[in-house]
This record gives structure tokens, C-alpha cells and sequence, in this order.
């Protein structure tokens, strides 16, 4: 498999507000036998829809202030697992998002600002070498 990419770019209802952001690009790669959907946020356990969270001096903080960093971590890590397995070398992953986003995400405040960063699944693939794209 070439790609993983963010499932709610695939057509999956996982995003925090239970909604997807569907993509016919990312939706013919999957067709094609050529993408993975993953959702590192699921895969953390936690439910759709969610409280959102961003990410703040490192930190995963949901909106209601719970620090959820080592559960989102763990989803992370199986998100990878998965990757491995699969053996995908390019991503295209959900732009600005705390977990996907790749080089824009929101700041921590839950304001819409933005600044220079990457979400947590993101630099974990851009760590392990992998190609990583943000689809705006």
C-alpha cells in the first residue's frame, strides 16, 4: 500500500463533530487498493463524535482542559503499527488538525488561530521518514 491517509478524507464519519471531510481524490486512492484510512483518534479510543482537542506547549487538551496526551499518543502509536504493516511510504492527512495536520495547525486556545506546527500523527510519520502531505 502506498499511502495512508486521514479516514475522514476516505468518507469515514470520524471526525470530532461526527463528520467526514471526503475527498474524491483520497476516496479513489482507497478504491484503487492503494490507500489506508486510519483515524489515530479512534484508534486512541476515543468515541465519535468528541470533545475536540488541540495541541498546547505539546500537550493534547481537549476543550473541556483534560490533558488526553497519552491516550492520544496510544492512538498514534497504533495508527503506526498500521502503517508499518502496510508498508506506506507518502500520507495525505486532514490540513490543521492536532493529529494530522502537517505544517498548520490551531493553536491550543480553540480561537481558529493558527500557527507553524504539526499534529501528533503527522510528526510521528514525518519522523519516520515518510512523505507527508496536507490536503487543503
Amino acid at each position: 500500500m502506498e499511502y495512508v491517509v486521514s479516514a475522514c478524507l476516505a468518507g469515514c464519519k470520524c471526525r470530532y463533530d461526527g463528520e467526514a471531510t471526503a475527498s474524491e481524490q483520497v476516496q479513489q486512492l482507497v478504491r484503487e487498493g492503494r490507500a489506508l484510512p486510519v483515524c489515530p483518534e479512534q484508534l486512541g479510543g476515543f468515541p465519535t463524535p468528541r470533545i475536540p482537542f488541540e495541541l498546547l506547549n505539546g500537550r493534547a487538551v481537549s476543550k473541556d482542559g483534560q490533558d488526553i496526551t497519552d491516550q492520544m499518543n496510544r492512538g498514534v502509536e497504533e495508527a503506526y503499527k498500521l502503517v508499518e504493516l502496510a508498508g506506506c511510504t507518502k500520507a495525505i492527512l486532514q490540513a490543521r488538525s492536532p493529529s494530522c495536520g502537517k505544517g498548520v495547525i490551531y493553536d491550543g486556545s480553540f480561537s481558529g488561530t493558527k500557527i507553524s506546527g504539526n499534529g501528533l500523527f503527522a510528526a510521528k510519520l514525518l519522523e519516520m521518514g515518510l512523505d507527508v502531505t496536507s490536503h487543503d
